[in-house]
This record gives structure tokens, sequence and C-alpha cells, in this order.
């Protein structure tokens, strides 16, 4: 049995996520199809990067995951699948690949070379689906595209630490479900630079000058549920992923608000760590 994930920016409304699933039970015997989301923002490389970056280790080695986002062939934007860390990705060469291998080099990556035989607007459908169905019949990689060694990098959404070393200044980079902001300033970064001073998170109107653990660490459990001044309390914390995430605790943003709604945040909005 082969395990294929998929990842796209296709929404549930429309036929294009049921098609690829289609195909994948045409092509591959069996196949356990596990889909990691279809919500990503359209043509939001950094957003599909953070997810999968996150999640793909929690599968078997093996698995095949295939990703569905900005993937329309073009000169500059050609196919590649990749053997990464027991892990196999099929995608555009967009940056993603770069993103989520962040500086290890993968086993092995080949540019896709097998359109000749199928005329493709729907890339994921035609040429991702049979790349899959070759891996999952144990078949090289070298066979449908040629080993390459350069792909397209995206560095613009690393942080980046001004020369007193007294600086942060880092972006957004995804906002959750829960309305919830994660930055590109990961806990290893954050700890590298700070040499256990104090600090300030600004982001918009918004100081904040503590990091919790956890969302619940924001809360004082021993006084009564009437003073513990709940609602609209603002967090920073490192997330599960390692990133310094802004939040509001207990946030809906289609309720109460949420950090993003709240303090005005967006995809790309600064977030500067400044140390004392």
């Amino acid at each position: 049995m082969s395990i294929v994930t998929l990842t796209s920016d296709f929404g549930n409304k429309d036929y294009f996520v049921a098609a690829t699933k289609a195909a994948l039970i045409s092509e591959i015997k069996s196949p356990e199809i596990i889909d990691i989301s279809h919500q990503i923002s359209p043509f939001n490389l950094t957003e599909a990067a953070y997810i999968i970056k996150n999640v793909f280790k929690s599968f078997p080695k093996g698995t095949i995951h295939i990703i569905g986002v900005e993937a329309e062939l073009t000169p500059e934007n050609s196919h590649l699948a990749m053997n990464f860390e027991g892990h196999f990705f099929i995608g555009a060469n967009n940056g993603i690949f770069s993103m989520i291998c962040d500086n290890i080099k993968p086993k092995i990556i080949v540019q896709i070379s097998i359109h000749d035989s199928t005329t493709s607007s729907f890339p994921v459908l035609d040429i991702f689906v049979k790349v899959a169905a070759h891996i999952s019949r144990r078949g090289s990689l070298d066979v449908i595209g040629k080993k390459i060694d350069k792909i397209k990098e995206i560095k613009d959404i690393n942080p980046v630490i001004n020369s007193n070393e007294n600086q942060i200044l880092g972006s957004v980079i995804y906002i959750d479900n829960y309305g919830n902001v994660i930055t590109n300033i990961t806990k290893k970064i954050f700890l590298n630079v700070q040499k256990n001073r104090s600090f300030t998170i600004l982001a918009r109107n918004i100081k904040i000058t503590n990091i919790y653990k956890s969302y619940s660490d924001g809360i004082d459990f021993s006084l009564d549920k009437a003073s513990r001044q709940e609602d609209g309390k603002k967090l920073a914390i490192f997330n599960a992923a390692g990133h310094l995430e802004l939040s509001i605790y207990k946030s809906n943003p289609l309720t109460v608000g949420s950090a993003s709604t709240l303090f005005g945040l967006n995809y790309r909005d600064a977030v500067t760590v400044v140390f004392d």
C-alpha cells in the first residue's frame, strides 16, 4: 500500500481534489490518500511550505507528497520530484522545495520530463499523479526526469538580524484557523540573538514583553474566573513548530476576534523583536 498526501490551494468547492483522488485510485493499487490541506491561500508558497515542512515527518518514510500550489508548467516553473529524508515530493520548481529542505541537501532531485506523453492544463492530475504512480511501483526518479543540483530558492522570507544584533526583523508567514499569527522568527534564532536580554515584540501598535510556554500559561488560574482577564489576553508563544506566534487567548475570528483581526496583522506584515 502506498501513502499519498495532497496539499493544494484548490479549496473544496470545485472538482479538482476529487479528480486527483480518482486518478490516484486508477493509477495506484489501493492507495492511502491523506489530505494535508486544500485551504492554502491561492499561490501562497510560504504558507504551503510551512504546513508541509511541519507535518511530513509524521508520516512513514516512503510517503509520496503531491504539492498542487502554483503548479502550472511555464518556462520559469518546471516540475520536480525529490527524495528528501526518505520521503518523496512532487511539485513545481517555484521555491517551495527550497523552503521545505531548509538548507538540508536532498538525496536526489529530478526535473520531470514526461510531459511529451500528455497534454496538460491540470498538471497535478496529468503529470504529478503519473509520477506518484511510478514512485509507488518503486520506480527510480531518474527514469522520469534528469537529475539536477540547483533549484529555485526563496530567501526573502527569512528574518533579518541587524548589524548590532539587537533587533530581529521578521514577518508574518502564516495565519492559522484560530487567527493566530505565525512569524518566520524561530525559537533557535530568537535564543541565539537574545543572550538572556529582555526584549519587546513590536507589531503595528502591539507591544509584548513576555513569551509564554503555552496559551494557558498566560492565564493566572489561582484567581477566580471573573478576575483572570482571559478575554482579549495578548499572548506570544513559541508554537509546536518552533516559530514565534502572536495570539489572543481562546480567540475565534468569527466571533470575539483573533490576533490577526484585532492586531491588524496579515501575511508578510512586519514583526520586530528589539533586545535591550
